[in-house]
């Protein structure tokens, strides 16, 4: 039989998505562990990740999270940072700083083989690090660079102003760094983090081709590490109504946009419309707002709207670069086309389209163990388990236009969104 190449395969919606079950473990020191095996490959990532103090309430002195991790490498007890970076690259591994709103850790990337030679040594950036005042003094300097280099572009200082406006200036979320807030770091100030705060309420999150002897040596090596336990204590943020904030720079060519507010949690029934809903406005490359003003207007090379992942609600934000004359008229636009998805019927293609893209995008979050561990963690951290996926395919494979249109508005209203504008 000849394949006729010139006629696409029919595109088939899966039934249902199986998910390998992580195997949870817990070290001799209360830290959950959770291994996902992969036999098919040789590399093995392990990732410590840990809360961070916005997460549990507390106080922390601004940048000493960014300064006591990206420290780690820059020499420890026994090794210098010549000697780390020596020993990483000839065993062909890789150590990456996680740092987020809500989590912070250190992140390992090796091969089997090599895997029990590695281990301790990062193990060592853990507890042994010493923070040597010149690096300290090299890592400032560069980080004062980049925050002058940033605070010329307009995206980068109208996300700076979102956060701040969306989340408060008061708290960790929304505080805009500042030259001064790096100058006034100190050594002693990372020492301190990195004792008291750095590994609270630690958790393991480990793929690769282990047998039941390594992960016992996973045990030994940081079975004893010491971590702190602090129950959490979430923020909570309501939307409220903000005055448009406007930051002009005469010679700038483009004004860069944000526009959002507050959402829901992962857990609550209409999330999952809430999520269609944006995929339809702005959440991919064929959405709404892309044919309005990229396409028809020529207004943008790209606007896109999208959900950002907090544990305790997510929030929702609309983003373009546009050219300054253009900029009351985008924001117009923005509005216009939400009202229109909110109110509107929505063509039967449309419908269909962005229900194969769905489904096509969620499979393709799943496509290699590395990010099935990522996806994982993802939904961990925020008190659920890969059922969250299960029900999001059934969710794409059921939703009805009307509903999702229901819950749009309900949650995104003009009245209570954040605007701003900067260039």
């Amino acid at each position: 039989m000849i394949v006729d190449r010139s006629i696409a395969p029919a595109f088939q919606i899966p039934d249902k998505i199986d998910f390998p079950s992580p195997i949870p473990r817990t070290l001799k020191n209360g830290v959950h562990l959770y291994f996902i095996p992969t036999p098919e490959i040789g590399a093995v990532r392990l990732e410590i990740n840990a809360d961070a103090p916005a997460t549990l309430g507390a106080e922390e002195i601004k940048l000493a999270s960014y300064f006591t991790l990206h420290m780690l490498m820059e020499g420890t007890k026994g090794k210098n940072s010549a000697v780390l970076d020596d020993f990483f690259d000839t065993y062909a591994s890789e150590v990456e700083v996680i740092n987020t709103f809500e989590h912070q850790g250190l992140s390992l990337l090796t091969t089997k083989k090599h895997f029990q030679t590695v281990l301790p040594v990062f193990r060592e950036l853990l507890t042994e690090a010493v923070f040597p005042e010149k690096e300290l003094a090299k890592r400032k300097s560069q980080k004062i660079l980049s925050l002058n280099i940033l605070k010329e572009k307009t995206g980068n200082r109208a996300s700076q102003l979102f956060r701040q406006e969306l989340f408060g200036k008061d708290h960790f979320y929304g505080q805009i760094t500042e030259e001064k807030d790096v100058e006034e770091i100190q050594k002693e100030d990372l020492i301190a983090f990195y004792s008291n705060q750095l590994w609270t309420n630690t958790e393991i999150f480990l793929t690769g081709n282990l047998s039941n002897s390594e992960l016992e040596f996973i045990e030994e090596v940081l079975g004893d590490l010491p971590v702190h336990q602090v129950n959490k204590n979430l923020p909570h943020f309501e939307n409220q109504s903000h005055p448009r904030l406007v930051e002009d720079r005469e010679k700038a060519l483009q004004s860069s946009i944000r526009l959002g507010c507050h959402l829901i949690p992962k857990n609550h029934p209409d999330y999952f419309g809430l999520w269609v809903f944006n995929v339809f406005l702005g959440g991919y490359f064929g959405s709404r707002l892309i044919k309005n003003i990229r396409e028809d207007k020529g207004h943008t090379y790209g606007i896109y709207s999208s959900i950002g992942s907090l544990q305790a609600a997510d929030y929702w934000v609309v983003m373009a670069d546009v050219i300054k004359e253009n900029r009351e008229e985008v924001i117009e636009e923005i509005y216009k086309e939400i009202q229109k998805l909110q109110h509107e019927e929505i063509p039967t293609a449309e419908l269909e389209t962005v229900r194969n893209y769905l489904v096509g995008n969620l499979l393709s979050n799943f496509s290699s163990a590395f990010e099935l561990i990522s996806r994982f963690k993802s939904i961990h951290q925020s008190g659920l388990d890969f059922g969250f996926y299960k029900k999001q395919l059934e969710y794409i494979k059921t939703f009805e236009a009307e509903k999702i249109q229901e819950i749009g508005r309900k949650y995104l209203n003009k009245e209570k969104m954040v605007e701003i504008i900067v260039g």
